[in-house]
């Protein structure tokens, strides 16, 4: 289990049969990656490790609660800005009947299953996530 407090952010890779659970963000001008197709996660809250932050992130913007003990692959990543602190990238299986009780929040224009490789080659998904999904499939 992932203990470390001091973290930038946490995103989490939920597949099922070849596909993964991605929606749109918004195009607003003063987010970062708008219009551009991301993967449930954010930044961290309060005294949350990284996991407790996908996870939250997960249940607030899609109603899932996944179990802790799902996760089957966990990594940190330098941030991209300098002196910033790590971000972290899970992945776990959810089921059909999950998928079928999504109840998408207020963030973000819509959701989709999007098979992987079609997310891997996507003009329109976040590059650095592309290489996280990479690199849990390696």
């Amino acid at each position: 289990m992932i203990h470390q407090r001091a973290f930038g952010g946490a995103k989490i890779l939920l597949h099922c049969q070849g596909a993964l659970l991605t929606y749109l963000r918004d195009e607003k001008p003063d987010i970062p990656f708008r219009a551009l197709w991301d993967l449930p996660g954010g930044g961290g809250e309060a005294d949350e490790t990284p996991l407790e932050c996908a996870l939250r992130e997960t249940k607030e913007e899609f109603a899932l609660a996944i179990p802790q003990e799902r996760i089957e692959w966990s990594r940190a990543y330098p941030n991209t800005a300098e002196q910033a602190l790590p971000n972290w990238f899970f992945a776990a299986p959810i089921t059909s009947d999950e998928i079928t009780r999504i109840k998408f929040g207020d963030e973000g224009q819509y959701w989709q299953m999007m098979p992987i490789k079609s997310y891997l080659t996507h003009t329109k998904a976040i590059p650095h996530l592309q290489c996280r999904v990479r690199d849990v499939l390696a």
